[in-house]
């Protein structure tokens, strides 16, 4: 039996090729045509064949297509071209964030940047700042400190020796009585404290007697420290005198005429400079300082003396 036509209308060429290409498998994200999901079967195996591949088994050959990659990628659909967009975008995006992330933590340095000096290490207590190479007629530096012609690094103007005034004699500390004792053994402390920071010992060696170990102990541990260095930030403040009394001659260590006072202070040693090592002790401690003082000569002298941190 015949099958009449749908249509008695004659199908033009171009229709005809338009209906081909629409039932034409869709061309995927980069150019390969979608031929649908694979099942796994025992006896699947490819096989490159020229531009296709074919299916062992059923013989089902699947075209990679007559055109060109090139062609058949460009002519991709705009959401595919969207697609790719994207993808290339959040490549490049990413690589910046890199980029960028690495030149802030110091990975490498920013595109077209020369260094131009080396960067200087902070200051460390207790290690050597690595000076740093200026150009010609600058001074070097280390640690933010400039270094001087002897070597030592240069003492901070505003820290200058000469900013600490000498501690003045009271007129409490005339006085024979153990009243003038307490203020002789505080105006003591404060000549050992400006001693510390301008390296003036002889208001110490003045006010001491030749026997007193404890003085020369002083005297020696502050030229020590500025024969090749400097301090500055030293101090020492009395929070209450614990002990005031006379203490009776032995003939041996303690003379005639000898009061003892004993203080609870809290000290702070400060900035120390030995060389190019930089060492900051801006912590606060607490200390008993013990001093003799002795009155010879019509004015009061120490004689001997003592300090025990809290620490030790």
């Amino acid at each position: 039996m015949e099958i009449p036509p749908l249509s008695e209308r004659p199908v033009s060429q171009e229709e005809e090729e338009a209906f081909l290409r629409s039932i034409q498998p869709r061309r995927g994200l980069f150019g390969r045509r979608f031929i649908g999901p694979r099942r796994w079967r025992p006896d699947w195996a490819w096989r490159v064949r020229g531009g296709g591949a074919s299916q062992s088994g059923e013989d089902a050959t699947v075209d990679s297509g007559s055109q060109g990659g090139g062609v058949a990628w460009l002519r991709a659909d705009p959401v595919d071209w969207g697609i790719r967009i994207a993808v290339v975008v959040l490549i490049v995006a990413g690589c910046y964030a890199v980029y960028i992330n690495g030149v802030a933590e110091g990975w490498w340095r920013a595109w077209g940047e020369n260094p131009t000096a080396q960067p200087t290490r902070p200051v460390m207590s207790g290690q050597a700042p690595t000076p740093t190479a200026t150009g010609s007629g600058e001074a070097a530096m280390s640690g933010g400190y400039q270094i001087g012609p002897d070597g030592v690094l240069v003492r901070p103007a505003e820290h200058a020796a000469s900013t600490y005034p000498q501690p003045e004699l009271p007129q409490a500390a005339t006085e024979n009585t153990e009243r003038g004792a307490e203020a002789a053994a505080e105006h003591y402390l404060a000549v050992a404290t400006y001693a510390w920071n301008t390296g003036d010992t002889s208001a110490v060696s003045a006010l001491s007697g030749d026997e007193s170990t404890f003085a020369r102990t002083l005297i020696k541990r502050i030229d020590d420290s500025y024969s090749n260095g400097w301090t500055f930030g030293n101090s020492i403040t009395i929070d209450h005198v614990l002990l005031l009394e006379p203490v009776p001659a032995n003939g041996a260590d303690v003379p005639p005429n000898t009061i003892g006072v004993k203080f609870r202070v809290t000290a702070i040693d400060g900035t120390t400079c030995s060389g190019q090592r930089i060492a900051v002790h801006d912590e606060e401690y607490h200390s008993t300082i013990s001093l003799f003082m002795t009155w010879r000569d019509n004015r009061w002298i120490e004689t001997q003396g003592r300090a025990e941190s809290d620490d030790q």
